[in-house]
C-alpha cells in the first residue's frame, strides 16, 4: 500500500513539473525572449526591501569569529608548547574542530539572520546586461540591513588569519627549509665525557663484552639528538676500522650514533651471535626497520634500508679511568635525508 501511494504522489510530482515547463514562455517569432523583470519598490526604487539592523546577530557573529580565531591560536600554542602524546593530538583535534564549528556558526547566522534571500525561478537562455546589473544589485542591496562592517570584516580576518597560521604551523616540523647547518651541531669535543642515563660518567673498566650501553654528552640535553651514543666493546683483534680510525676504540670500546641513518629511528638492539650459522657477528640493530650494523668495522651496514654506517665518535681514556670523546663524529648524524640541500665537500 505504501509503494503504491508513493507511486502516486512521484506520477503528480512529475505531471505538475511538465505542466509548468509547458505554460513558461517561449522563444518568439523574432527570437527575443519573454522573462519577468523585477519590480522596484514605488517609495525607494529598491529591488529588496529594507532589511532592519539585527544588531544581537552582528555581535554574536563577531564572537563567533573571534571565538574561531582563539581556538586556532590555542593550537598553535599546544603544537609548540606541548610534548607529543595522546593527550596532545586530543587538543590539537579541539582546537582546530572547535575553530571550524565557531566559522561554521558564525556563516550560518550570517546567511539566516543578515543576508536577504531572493529566489527567483527563471531561466536565462542568453546573457543579459539588465539581468546581470540586477544581480548585482540584489546583491549590494541584501547587505543592507548589516551596519557593523568594519566588526565583522576585522573579525573575519583574525579567524581567517589565525586559521591559516595553524594550517602552517605543522610545516614547521619538516626541518630547516633551506639551511640544514643547525642539524650538525653536535656537543661533542674533545675531553667532555660520556655519561649514563643516569649522568654518572662512565668509567671504561665497567664496560663489559657483549652488552649495549646507552651514553649521553656530560652537561647537553639528554635529548638532544646528537648526544645519544650506543657503546660496545669488544676483542681489539676482531676490529677492522676504516683507515685513520686505529686509536679511535681504546681497550676495544666502541661509540656509535645511536641514530639510525635510515629514518632517524633509536638503535636499541645488540645482536649476540648465538647462532653462528646465521649471526657470526655481533651487530647494530635499529628495531624500526631492521637496519643492520657491524661495530667492528665502523658500523657499515650489512643489512636493511639504511644507506650510510653509524657515525663513529672517537674516544679516549682520561687520567682517572674514564671515557671522554676524543673529538667530534666521523660525519654528520642522523638520517641521510637530512642533508639533501647540502653542496658537496
Amino acid at each position: 500500500m505504501k509503494l503504491r501511494q508513493w507511486l502516486i504522489a512521484l506520477s503528480a510530482l512529475a505531471y505538475a513539473r511538465r505542466r509548468r515547463r509547458r505554460e513558461q514562455p517561449g522563444p518568439q517569432p523574432d527570437g527575443s525572449h519573454h522573462r519577468a523583470r523585477l519590480s522596484r519598490s514605488p517609495g525607494d526604487g529598491r529591488l529588496v526591501p529594507p532589511v532592519p539592523a539585527d544588531r544581537r546577530a552582528e555581535h554574536l557573529v563577531a564572537v563567533l569569529l573571534v571565538v574561531a580565531a582563539l581556538f586556532a591560536a590555542g593550537f598553535v600554542v599546544v603544537y609548540a608548547e606541548l610534548e607529543p602524546s595522546t593527550l596532545t593530538n586530543q587538543l590539537l583535534g579541539v582546537c582546530i574542530a572547535g575553530s571550524l564549528a565557531c566559522v561554521a556558526a558564525a556563516l550560518a547566522v550570517l546567511a539566516r539572520r543578515l543576508v536577504v534571500t531572493e529566489e527567483l525561478e527563471e531561466d536565462y537562455p542568453e546573457p543579459d546586461p539588465q539581468a546581470q546589473d540586477e544581480v548585482a544589485e540584489l546583491v549590494r542591496e541584501g547587505a543592507g540591513g548589516i551596519t557593523r562592517r568594519r566588526l565583522l570584516v576585522g573579525a573575519a580576518a583574525t579567524a581567517g588569519g589565525a586559521l591559516g597560521l595553524a594550517g602552517l604551523t605543522p610545516l614547521l616540523s619538516l626541518g630547516p627549509l633551506w639551511d640544514t647547518t643547525p642539524l650538525q651541531a653536535t656537543p661533542w669535543h674533545r675531553g667532555r665525557r660520556l655519561v649514563d642515563t643516569g649522568g654518572a660518567p662512565l668509567r671504561a673498566a665497567d664496560i663489559e663484552e657483549e652488552t649495549f650501553y646507552a651514553a649521553f654528552a656530560e652537561g647537553a640535553e639528554p635529548d638532544e639528538i646528537a648526544s645519544l651514543l650506543v657503546l660496545v666493546r669488544m676483542s681489539p683483534s676482531a676490529l677492522r676500522l676504516p683507515p685513520g680510525r686505529a686509536d679511535w676504540a681504546p681497550e676495544g670500546i666502541l661509540a656509535y650514533s645511536r641514530i639510525c641513518t635510515h629514518a632517524g629511528c633509536a638503535i636499541e638492539l645488540y645482536r649476540k651471535p648465538r647462532f653462528p650459522a646465521l649471526e657470526p657477528k655481533p651487530a647494530l640493530v635499529c628495531p624500526c626497520h631492521y637496519s643492520t650494523f657491524d661495530p667492528a668495522t665502523g658500523a657499515t651496514v650489512i643489512f636493511g634500508p639504511a644507506g650510510r654506517p653509524l657515525p663513529q665518535l672517537p674516544l679516549l681514556i682520561d687520567a682517572s679511568g674514564y671515557l671522554a670523546a676524543a673529538g667530534n663524529f666521523s660525519e654528520r648524524v642522523g638520517p641521510g635525508w637530512w642533508g639533501v640541500r647540502e653542496e658537496p665537500s
